[in-house]
């Protein structure tokens, strides 16, 4: 299901949420763990962060020596006040800096680097970021940044949901290491989907349930559930069903997924969905059985299984192959054929091109399923 907060901030275009601090932490940590020289020597590019609000900047800044970087850039879209409801929120970092321009601050991006010891305190950290204006707003895809995005060994950021696909395109196309937060649900896009089959790209270590907390700019709305407002007034929202990207190897990837049979998953599942049953439903458009649980993949099955989408989550490449996906176009290039004209009239709501079952006599369309097999 479409988490409520998202949507509403992509019909808006209200792309600003800030990751919290300690998320960022706990993410990248993992992957220090796994390899500890993982942004050793490396230019590290956050190509849609504002310094002055976000915590990737603050991270990556205060960790510079601890992760062995090489250089820190960070650029910042300023797009002008005109093309929003509210004004740019500028702050007193900007406005008391000796760089400070107001007819730029409203239409030109900012750019921050880190890559040597300015104050000479013998140490590269926070106090030693240099900024000026961009010669643009800052939008990631103009040649500007592309610049810096060509420069960099390793991309990371948390990207404007409502670009979230061009985005992704825009990572893949540089051919670089990345780590960016999106909607699970993203993994269905025909941007992203193939890349998550051929692993080229996979979710990342540290989220795999429940929702997480985003900071907000002042002027955003709190007219749904799960926000709140801080002892100093700081706006933040949960949002559900997030999840870090990457093509970052982390260890988690590569540890299976305990399995149990098939006559073992229908006598002890805890879920009622199975427990109980006699064997597992077979599609009807497709040669796979419905699984509607990832704990609940059998190991004595052998052949295509159809899994929600939260299966990747535990997914690992040496036990597992992807084989496609059923949403969108995704169902038609997989064969899936048409429903015949008396099912649709037992249920109206199914499309050409979806995968579905029978249950009780009556045609039944599964939540989006990747399509698995067990590797041999």
């Amino acid at each position: 299901m479409a988490n409520t907060n998202l949507s509403k901030a992509k019909n808006a275009k209200q792309d600003e949420f800030y990751t919290q601090y300690a998320d960022i932490e706990k993410e990248v940590t993992a992957y220090l763990e796994f390899n500890p020289d993982t942004f050793r020597d490396k230019v590290v590019l956050l190509p849609c962060d504002d310094p002055e609000w976000s915590n990737f900047t603050r991270f990556f800044a205060l960790h510079f020596e601890d992760l062995g970087l090489r250089k820190l850039i960070s650029t910042s879209y300023a797009p002008d006040s005109k093309m929003l409801k509210q004004p740019l929120q500028l702050t007193m970092f900007e406005t008391t800096s000796p760089q400070f321009d107001p007819g730029k601050a409203q239409t030109k991006g900012k750019i921050f680097i880190l890559d040597r010891d300015v104050d000479g305190n013998g140490r590269i950290d926070i106090d030693d970021l240099q900024w000026h204006y961009l010669e643009g707003d800052g939008d990631f895809r103009s040649k500007e940044v592309k610049a810096f995005r060509d420069e960099a060994d390793i991309i990371v950021t948390n990207p404007p949901f409502s670009l979230f696909r061009e985005f992704f395109a825009w990572v893949m196309e540089s051919e670089k290491k990345f780590l960016i937060i999106g909607n699970m649900n993203a993994i269905t896009y025909k941007e992203v989907f193939p890349c998550i089959k051929d692993n080229l790209a996979w979710y990342g270590c540290s989220i795999s349930s429940g929702d997480r907390e985003f900071g907000v700019p002042d002027s955003y709305p709190l007219d749904a559930a799960g926000w709140r407002m801080d002892d100093k007034g700081k706006k933040y929202i949960r949002v559900k069903g997030v999840r870090w990207f990457t093509n970052i190897d982390h260890g988690r990837r590569h540890q299976p997924l305990p399995l149990m049979t098939i006559a073992d998953n229908l006598k002890f599942s805890k879920h009622k969905e199975l427990k109980g049953k006699v064997k597992y439903i077979h599609y009807e458009n497709y040669d796979a059985i419905e699984v509607p649980y990832s704990d609940a993949i059998p190991s004595d099955y052998d052949g295509c299984m159809g899994v929600p989408i939260s299966f990747l989550d535990k997914y690992c490449p040496e036990q597992f192959e992807i084989i496609g996906q059923t949403q969108g176009e995704s169902g038609k290039e997989l064969g899936l054929a048409p429903f015949p004209r008396e099912l649709k009239k037992l249920n109206p709501s199914l499309r050409d091109g979806q995968l579905y079952y029978i249950d009780n006599g009556k045609p039944e369309k599964p939540y989006a399923r990747i399509l698995i097999r067990k590797k041999q």
